[in-house]
This record gives structure tokens, C-alpha cells and sequence, in this order.
């Protein structure tokens, strides 16, 4: 498999990439690794899903900052990848940008929506997994205070954390949620020892269960939350396995399923948004022999009978990014 590791030394590693045949897929890693545990390798996951099964091979990028993100796409793009799939939000300006200038190139874009011809934009209902979680959570926690820990303050990451909240006060009217969010940077995904400082500080304020939404930090949240005796909800991943027992759940976000679609339609990409929620199975929450002693029959069946009123339509989850409100938390 032909796998570029990053674009530190970008025009040796590019000048490699041109001599690979046309209509290889690409991706790019949004900052924070492939093997952040969490959305990067989800996406990853994907890529090499799609690999496995066709046989075929593709590019991969990881991005050492902000300022490669135009080279990278350009680079690719020049190079014959079609299509090229970008993992996050932060794409979405430099996307706009380029896709223009390569109009037989197909782009797909995760988590933002860019509207040129030749573009797929795909994101997801978070709230609603986040929702089922909160759920977990509400039902779990024996003080009746829960934690959110997001990476960047950013309103997709609020849209989590509202989510969860909603889900929270769904199963447990009188909870307490206490939330915090990293930092406003990029650098606020992966920063593990932060995300230990403030799991630690949540607990100290009675939380008993907290849910990560970010990236790379939420290796530490979990980290310090098992240290500290309490549970942790992962993210995007299935996470449960990092600490067995002491993971509640995980809510899913199916970025791997984005990219082996992206992959699989190959050229043929269909431009366009394409909305990935509870009702086609872009989000949901892991259950698994690691966190089985931890969900009874009665949580599951309740969050389930959630899910289930989701889909059909009866259950509406509000969504933070409609109007940055949130009836169920304070950020």
C-alpha cells in the first residue's frame, strides 16, 4: 500500500506520489494523528476497510500544521488522487479554494459543508448519538453529576455537548452537568494532559461519569477517569476496550463509514450533502464484553426505545448548530 506518513519533507514525498497511477483515493488526517483512538482513526479505519476488501491501495496524509493544508490538497490533487477525502471542519475554507481549480478531481470533506460541483459534503447528527449516551450517563451516575469534556470550543463540538445534556436530563430531570471545553485552538485535540487536569477537576465537583468529545485529549480523560475511580464515555471509535470496565459506553461516529463510501463511489463520487445520523446508521453507542457489566438490561432497553423514536421522527434532539441555543445546558 502506498502510504505518504506526513508532509515533513513535502517535495521528496510529492515527487513519489506522481508517479503513482491516476484514480488512487486519498486522505488527509485532520491534526492529531491517524492513530488518535478517536476520529482520525475511524477514518483510517475506513480507508483501509475498503483497501482490504477491493485490494486497491491509497495515499495517506498527516498534516504537522495548519499551514499544509492547501499544499496538501493541491499536491494530491495534482498528483492524479481522485477522489481525495479530508477528515474535519478545518478543511472547509482551503477546500472552497482549490476545488475549483481541479474540476475532474472528486473531493469529499467531512464534517463541513463546502458547496462546489465537484464536492461531497458529509456530516453527521452527532447530537442524536450524543443524546443516547447523555441517556447512559443519566441513568449511571450515582452522585447526579455528569461531565462533558470537549476539545475546541467550537459550535460542532457544543452540538455534542448539548446532545449529551439533552440525553442526561431525558433519564435524570434533577442532574447536574458540568462542562468544559479544552481550547480554542487546533491544538485543543490533542492534549491529553489537559484533558486529565479537567476530568480531574470534574470530579472533584461530584462527577461520577464523563463524556470526551476531543480527539486525541479524550485519551486523557479516559485515562484519569479510570484512574480516578470513575467512568468515561468515549468518542467517535469504539473506545470501550481502552480501559475495560471503566468505559461506559462509546458514542459512534461512522467517519469510517464515510470513507469507504467516498472510497467505494471512487470517480464517481456523488457531490452533494449527505447526512449520516441515528436513522442510517451514522451514529449510535458501542455496546461490547468490555462494558457489559456496566449496562443492564433496563438501561439498554431505555436508550434503545430512545433511539428507536429518533428515527422514526417522534423524538427530536435539538441541534446546537440550528441556532447555537441549547434548552438543556449553559456553555
Amino acid at each position: 500500500m502506498s502510504f505518504i506518513k506526513s508532509l515533513a519533507g513535502a517535495t521528496c514525498a510529492f515527487a513519489l506520489l506522481s508517479g503513482v497511477a491516476a484514480a488512487e483515493p486519498a486522505i488527509i488526517f485532520d491534526l492529531g494523528g491517524k492513530f488518535d483512538k478517536s476520529f482520525n482513526e475511524a477514518a483510517f479505519n475506513g480507508a483501509t476497510r475498503w483497501a482490504e476488501e477491493t485490494g486497491g491501495t491509497f495515499k495517506e496524509l498527516e498534516m504537522q500544521d495548519e499551514a499544509q493544508r492547501e499544499q496538501a490538497l493541491r499536491r494530491l490533487a495534482e498528483a492524479g488522487a481522485n477522489p481525495v477525502v479530508m477528515t474535519g471542519f478545518a478543511f472547509g475554507d482551503v477546500l472552497n479554494k482549490v476545488a475549483p481549480d481541479f474540476p475532474d478531481t472528486k473531493f469529499a470533506i467531512i464534517d463541513m459543508v463546502v458547496d462546489q460541483p465537484n464536492v461531497k459534503s458529509v456530516v453527521f447528527n452527532e447530537h442524536e448519538g450524543s443524546y443516547l449516551v447523555g441517556m447512559m450517563a443519566g441513568l449511571a451516575t450515582k452522585t447526579g453529576t455528569v461531565g462533558f469534556i470537549g476539545g475546541m470550543d467550537i459550535p460542532l463540538i457544543r452540538k455534542f455537548g448539548c446532545g449529551y445534556a439533552q440525553g442526561v436530563l431525558a433519564a435524570k430531570p434533577d442532574a447536574k452537568i458540568v462542562l468544559n471545553m479544552t481550547g480554542t485552538t487546533p491544538a485543543a485535540w490533542n492534549d491529553p494532559v489537559k484533558g486529565a487536569e479537567l476530568a480531574k477537576g470534574q470530579k472533584a465537583q461530584g462527577a461520577d461519569v464523563i463524556y470526551a468529545a476531543a480527539g486525541g485529549t479524550g485519551v486523557g480523560v479516559l485515562q484519569a477517569a479510570a484512574d480516578e475511580g470513575i467512568l468515561s464515555i468515549g468518542v467517535d471509535s469504539n473506545q470501550n476496550y481502552m480501559h475495560p470496565g471503566k468505559v461506559l459506553t462509546s458514542m459512534l461516529k461512522r467517519v469510517d463509514n464515510a470513507v469507504y463510501e467516498a472510497f467505494k463511489e471512487g470517480e464517481a463520487l456523488t457531490p452533494g450533502i449527505n447526512v449520516m445520523g441515528l436513522a442510517n446508521d451514522g451514529v449510535g453507542y458501542a455496546m461490547d464484553e468490555n462494558n457489559a457489566p456496566l449496562v443492564t438490561p433496563e438501561m439498554q432497553a431505555a436508550v434503545d426505545a430512545a433511539a428507536e423514536k429518533i428515527k422514526s421522527g417522534e423524538l427530536v434532539v435539538h441541534d446546537y448548530m440550528s441556532d447555537n441555543t441549547c434548552p438543556a445546558a449553559t456553555f
